[in-house]
């Protein structure tokens, strides 16, 4: 078990990925946004490909963070499956359908598309 807030972080952080792996998610991006934001520390961004596959990978990584003592603060987007967004604290996932993405540009509206680290590209 981690005894820092810096190891839990990066604790949470490792399983969030692989459970977003896990589920075949694509484009999976990090950002940085500590010092942005009082929200967050760090927002992960990833795409499903359908309005199933997106609610999937939300549950999986709920249910993950659970199993691991993180308790989700919120879940939001489940009943439609476009954007499914887990609020895990210092960490947020938000996982989309591909057109929604593209018209939110996440990546843009933070302004650190250039900063930004693709962590997995899967093609479908």
């Amino acid at each position: 078990m981690p005894n820092t807030p810096g190891e839990r972080f990066e604790e949470l952080r490792a399983l969030i990925l692989t459970a977003l792996e896990d589920m075949k998610a694509e484009n999976i991006v990090q950002l940085d946004v500590k010092g942005k934001t009082s929200v967050t520390d760090l927002l992960i961004i990833a795409s499903g490909a359908s309005s199933r596959h997106v609610k999937a990978i939300g549950a999986n990584v709920a249910t993950e963070a659970k199993k691991n003592g993180s308790r989700p603060l919120g879940i939001e987007g489940e009943a439609d499956g476009e954007w499914v967004l887990v609020d895990l604290g210092d960490i947020v996932v938000h996982v989309m359908q591909p057109h929604i993405r593209e018209f939110y540009d996440l990546e843009k509206l933070w302004s650190f598309e250039e900063h930004a680290e693709l962590v997995a590209h899967q093609s479908s």
